[in-house]
């Protein structure tokens, strides 16, 4: 009996170190950090400028809508939605392609931890699938439109996705056939870009570790309270906010917990040069809030959504930034997609109310919404 207890105390005894040493190292990771002042200005739009496109039982993740009109949306992987992937028809949010995708299955494709979707100029609907942090396998699913059927699938080794990884979000050039990701790597803390080659089927992984792409120490507060992991410690998230240009020329990045916007030339992440050469011609573009997405319109304007000031701004061409619209109903701003006539689709994935919260927290801040509005200047349907 005395054995039995002194194993027992041995076995509570490490528990409680490894328990120390992960807070250790969470602090380490996240600990200390400042806020950001509110850098919003008079919006242009009035609150009224925003139209509910769906009311949603679980918070929308990203969103992208084709030429026609048809909308494409993702459910957040932070509240473990039963459908990764849907659409809206005649209002009424279905799984897409269909409920099968929804789960895995053996020798076939299937969606798995999605957040980022896009529409490329070839009519086809790309999906992102993160994998739980590099636990499965990251890939890329292409589904034709026309068809709603996969043409399609790439899957990234684990030294361009690996354990830890997060990919995050993607962008497709106007050729589609170069797509950019983000590498967040929340838990890696390798953030990086990653450069896809949808021809030659062949990923690069680039700026590993760059200032540009990793977090500064900006807490993120939404609505009084700090976002992170409740009762330890607040979260500073890097690369996230990733879009191009519409001549595909230029990709804008920058992290969630940074102030600052950069960008680089394509033609320098595509060319043989090295990683020192090509830290080299990363440009500090603009400052910013602490930002979600991103996109661009046909101007050159690129509008960042602000989830602590519930807001949607743009940073014009003279590099600076105005406020769009705001509105209490912005709970958390996340993706962007720009849809034909003008009009520029944001989902509101509330994370402030959902990360690390209970499915009973998740359902009594229901329902979620995916939103639009005219900002008067075009982009291309599907970014």
């Amino acid at each position: 009996m005395r054995f039995i207890k002194k194993i027992a105390l041995g076995i509570g005894i490490l528990i409680i170190a490894v328990l120390i040493s992960l807070f250790v190292l969470i602090q380490k990771r996240y600990g200390g950090g400042i806020t950001l002042e509110n850098r919003s200005t008079d919006p242009i739009l009035n609150e009224s400028a925003l139209e509910v496109v769906a009311d949603l039982e679980y918070p929308p993740g990203n969103v992208a809508v084709s030429r026609t009109g048809r909308v494409f949306f993702t459910s957040h992987p932070d509240a473990a939605p039963p459908v990764k992937v849907l659409e809206l028809v005649d209002g009424k949010p279905l799984p897409y392609p269909d409920a099968s995708f929804q789960a895995s299955r053996a020798g076939e494709p299937f969606f798995d931890t999605v957040l980022s979707l896009r529409i490329d100029s070839q009519n086809r609907l790309w999906t992102l699938d993160f994998a739980r942090h590099g636990q499965g396998v990251p890939r890329l699913l292409a589904f034709d439109l026309s068809r709603n059927a996969v043409v399609h699938e790439y899957r990234f080794s684990a030294d361009i996705a690996g354990f830890g990884s997060m990919l995050n979000d993607l962008q497709i050039d106007p050729a589609g056939e170069k797509i950019y990701i983000a590498d967040t790597s929340a838990f890696a803390n390798t953030p990086a870009i990653i450069v896809y080659d949808s021809a030659k089927r062949t990923a690069r992984r680039l700026l590993e570790d760059h200032p540009s792409v990793r977090a500064e120490k900006y807490i993120i507060r939404v609505a009084g309270r700090d976002f992170g992991i409740p009762g330890i410690s607040p979260v500073m998230v890097s690369l996230d906010s990733i879009a191009l240009d519409r001549k595909g020329e230029w990709l804008y990045y920058g992290a969630m917990s940074g102030d600052t916007l950069y960008r680089i030339r394509t033609s320098d992440l595509n060319a043989a040069i090295s990683e020192d050469e090509l830290a080299g011609r990363v440009e500090v573009y603009a400052k910013k809030t602490l930002s979600d997405g991103i996109t661009t319109d046909l101007a050159g304007n690129i509008y960042i959504s602000d989830m602590e000031n519930f807001a949607v701004h743009r940073i014009g061409t003279d590099r600076r930034l105005q406020t769009l619209v705001t509105s209490p109903r912005l709970r958390w701003p996340d993706g962007f997609s720009f849809g034909p006539g003008g009009w520029l689709y944001v989902t509101c994935s509330s994370l402030h109310l959902v990360f690390m919260q209970s499915g009973e927290e998740r359902a009594a801040n229901a329902p979620y919404q995916i939103f639009r509005f005219k900002p008067g200047t075009a982009g291309v349907p599907g970014q």
